[in-house]
């Protein structure tokens, strides 16, 4: 299996706009989301800003065999308290689950923004929540905290790559 990773550049951010419907499909489970009249959820807010903000987001497409796999939604935070990284959505097509993608590329996001970061999931979403733990507990030897926000109770965990003994591979 050869996994993939890449920028998604300005004339393809159509991809990750299609690939988001699924995202969002799969968010049916824990959110109340309808599609419209002809079929689709609403446009996911603030997604011009992956080509348009400058250098603080970024959007990653994952391959499996060239084949499109999943995506990231990263966000570079400036003077936040809570971190210098923000995993703001992270998607991975059904086929690809437990096959060891989602690992592999969210190590690779971490190892390619050195630094505090922050992933968030929605309190209900327990299968996300546990997936976090097993990946960030994978790649940071269990060193990250978890905290819950004030308001809607989601959890968020709060980690460094800087100070990992991993391996890089």
């Amino acid at each position: 299996m050869e996994l993939g990773i890449e920028l998604v550049p300005k004339e393809q951010k159509q991809i990750i706009s299609r690939l988001m419907q699924f995202y969002l499909y799969d968010f049916t489970r824990y959110l109340e989301l309808q599609v419209d009249r002809e079929g689709l959820f609403p446009s996911y807010p603030g997604l011009e800003a992956y080509w348009n903000s400058g250098i603080n987001k970024f959007a990653y497409l994952f391959t499996v065999d060239g084949n499109i796999a999943g995506f990231a939604l990263v966000d570079r935070l400036l003077r936040d308290p809570e971190g210098q990284f923000y995993m703001t959505e992270f998607f991975v097509m059904q086929k690809y689950r437990r096959s060891g993608v989602g690992t592999w590329a969210a190590h690779r996001l971490f190892d390619m923004f050195p630094g505090d970061w922050k992933v968030s999931q929605i309190r209900a979403n327990t299968p996300a929540r546990n997936f976090w733990h097993r990946v960030i507990g994978s790649y940071t030897g269990g060193e990250f905290q978890e905290r819950f926000n004030s308001r809607q109770g989601n959890p968020s965990q709060y980690f460094s790559t800087l100070n990992t003994n991993r391996i890089k591979k």
